[in-house]
């Protein structure tokens, strides 16, 4: 689906184009087009490809899907795929934006995402000064919007964990929600990882080396989406290394607990055994046994049980197996 195909002419907006006006915009002088395509049928895409002589592997990524973060270079043009990742409820929601740059276009494609790119064409506008850097500007704008959803979420994941955390060590604590919670954490920052480390790679090859054309008067901004990227990944490892902590901890504290319930288990048994033993030995019914014939023979019986059993009880509390 079409979403916008607009010309720009030295960092002025021209006017909203036809796919068949295209061609004529593209030869004017410091003049791009830049369309925006959501969830494009392949005969769609086809006319676009047509129109600003797309690589073909570059269209067959855009049209397939499901790659991983990545910027990659066809001659005078930039080929770009970054995740846009959005909140589904307890989960996370993974998108795909692919971007085709070239000399005097930029082309975007929109898959599996809700949240459009309508800020980013506001702010470009806003910036004609920069906008005449042409297709490149337009690039940057684009990565580093959604480099910066990503800082949200991490945050989110942070706070998170130091809520897990805190469950961890209270007294009331659910050892099994725990860990459950702390993989379902786990599992959100591995998609994370996946949307940022590679995008990394992908970004350092526009900030030093053989920069591209496109992007050789851009190589500060570039730089800049170079060092969120680099600050988001080492916050990522830092929480994966804390989840890792956490889980330990969790587990030794289940530990603990098992160790506890054992010890009041064998306090308990301890308690009955002396009782059991002594009922045991008068149980067995032999003719010649002391105390059989006397009097107050069972009374005495009882009050040794209970004495040893309250001795025992306290000596066990002492030593906080009960």
């Amino acid at each position: 689906m079409l979403i916008s195909c607009t010309a720009y002419q030295d960092g002025t907006k021209l006017a909203e184009v036809t796919v068949g006006q295209i061609p004529e915009y593209l030869h004017r002088p410091k003049c791009f087009v830049w369309v925006a395509l959501q969830d494009p049928a392949p005969a769609e895409l086809a006319e676009f490809q047509k129109a600003f002589d797309l690589h073909a592997l570059a269209v067959e990524d855009a049209l397939v899907g499901h790659q991983r973060p990545k910027v990659e270079e066809y001659g005078d043009s930039l080929f770009a795929v970054l995740h846009l990742v959005e909140p589904a409820g307890a989960d996370y929601h993974v998108g795909e934006l692919a971007i085709f740059v070239g000399p005097n276009y930029v082309l975007t494609v929109r898959s599996r995402a809700q949240k459009g790119l309508a800020e980013v064409r506001a702010r470009c506008e806003r910036e004609p000064k920069l906008l005449r850097q042409g297709a490149g500007f337009v690039l940057y704008a684009i990565i580093d919007a959604v480099v910066d959803r990503y800082f949200p979420l991490l945050d989110d994941l942070e706070g998170e964990l130091d809520g897990i955390e805190q469950r961890i060590f209270a007294p009331e604590g659910a050892p099994r929600v725990n860990i459950e919670a702390l993989y379902a954490l786990k599992q959100r920052l591995t998609v994370m990882k996946h949307a940022v480390a590679p995008l990394l790679e992908g970004v350092s090859n526009l900030t030093g080396g053989r920069v591209p054309v496109l992007c050789v008067k851009l190589t500060e901004y570039f730089r800049d989406i170079y060092d969120h990227l680099r600050r988001l990944n080492q916050t990522a490892d830092s929480i994966r290394e804390t989840i890792a902590t956490a889980i330990s901890v969790n587990l030794s504290f289940i530990t603990l607990q098992e160790n506890e319930t054992m010890k009041r288990l064998a306090a308990y048994a301890a308690l009955l055994a002396i009782p059991t033993m002594i009922a045991g030995i008068y149980g067995m019914n032999f003719e010649h046994m002391p105390e059989l014939k006397w009097h107050y023979g069972y009374a005495a019986s009882l009050l040794f049980m209970g004495a040893i059993d309250v001795l025992l009880y306290f000596r066990f509390k002492k030593a906080k197996w009960l």
